[in-house]
């Protein structure tokens, strides 16, 4: 129990440091110069975009509580997780946009691979062997529809990096970094949460590779 309260806890607390992000990145677009507007728009719809899904997810998990319970109420924990799985998708579909316009590149190979990525994972969240009302879905359908996913990711952590470090661009370097990070602590929960419950610890650095990512976002693009 002390055990899901403190995850709820820090589950709150982050999203209100992300929501606050994204409030000031909303509150910033109208004082962006022309050039950097897009960039602003596109940053700012990823991070609200995250936010709304893991608020669907916290919130649902909440509800459950109150409701006596997550054994008690599977599927408010499954459809909170299949709001997460969707915007967390659509999120780093627009990192890849971003990356186009901080750079000025067009979209090659490596880009539409991951928008397909992005289609694919979305569209094998509609099978219904996902078992989506249910706490924990099936082990074969979660690592298939996650596969994408890491593709998204890593893909487009290294079209962030492989031009950040040439432009010699510190505040996308870190966000590129932190995908990595994000990364690097969700990897062993996907393969092994099941079979080692505590490795979903590991969710709480990876969410706080999330809010790094966005204050430097915020930071450099609507501050800078």
């Amino acid at each position: 129990m002390a055990k899901e309260v403190g995850e709820l806890i820090f589950d709150l607390i982050y999203l209100a440091v992300i929501w606050w992000i994204v409030s000031r990145m909303y509150s910033r677009l109208r004082k962006l110069p022309e050039n950097r507007l897009p960039l602003g728009r596109t940053l700012a719809l990823a991070f609200a975009l995250l936010a709304l899904g893991d608020t669907g997810h916290v919130g649902f998990r909440i509800v459950a509580h109150l409701m006596g319970g997550i054994s008690a109420n599977p599927q408010l924990l499954g459809m909170g997780k299949l709001a997460t799985a969707i915007t967390v998708t659509l999120f780093y579909a627009l990192l890849v946009k971003a990356w186009r316009l901080r750079y000025n590149k067009r979209y090659g190979i490596l880009a539409y691979v991951l928008f397909a990525s992005a289609a694919v994972r979305l569209s094998f969240m509609l099978l219904p062997g996902n078992q989506w009302p249910s706490a924990i879905a099936p082990f074969d359908y979660s690592m298939h529809r996650n596969i994408p996913l890491l593709i998204q990711g890593l893909g487009v952590a290294y079209l962030i990096l492989s031009e950040s470090v040439k432009a010699k661009d510190k505040a996308f370097t870190w966000i590129g970094l932190m995908i990595l990070v994000s990364y690097a602590f969700y990897t062993p929960v996907i393969f092994y949460a099941r079979a080692i419950p505590t490795l979903g610890l590991l969710m709480i650095p990876k969410t706080i590779a999330y809010m790094v990512a966005a204050y430097v976002a915020y930071k450099s693009v609507f501050l800078g």
